[in-house]
């Protein structure tokens, strides 16, 4: 049986998203910085070559946030109860500035 990378890696993003979606957040979806949601949710695919590289890119902030709530490819959809737009805007305006190579 041969397997097909992207389903690969939407099965390793649903499990990241089910071990990691509310792994620190409070009950409506609140964290305690962008920093942290990355650390804990954003990495798991996006610092271990399941999704791509985000960081040094110079992504627009809003098109990050409209990534993150519709989902894209093997990513999944986070809904304001996973990641607050608070935390969500900290962690678009981080990535938008960060470095190449920058590990968040």
């Amino acid at each position: 049986m041969k397997i097909r990378l992207p389903a690969v890696r939407w099965l390793i993003a649903s499990i990241a998203l089910t071990a990691a979606g509310h792994a620190a957040a409070d009950s409506r979806g609140r964290w305690q910085s962008g920093q942290e949601a990355y650390k804990k949710v954003c990495a798991y695919c996006h610092e271990a070559n399941v999704g791509p590289v985000l960081t040094g890119r110079n992504l627009p902030p809003a098109y990050i946030t409209s990534i993150v709530r519709a989902g894209n490819q093997a990513m999944p959809a986070f809904r304001p109860s996973e990641i607050d737009d608070r935390t969500l805007n900290s962690l678009a305006r981080m990535i938008a500035a960060s470095a190449s190579g920058t590990k968040q």
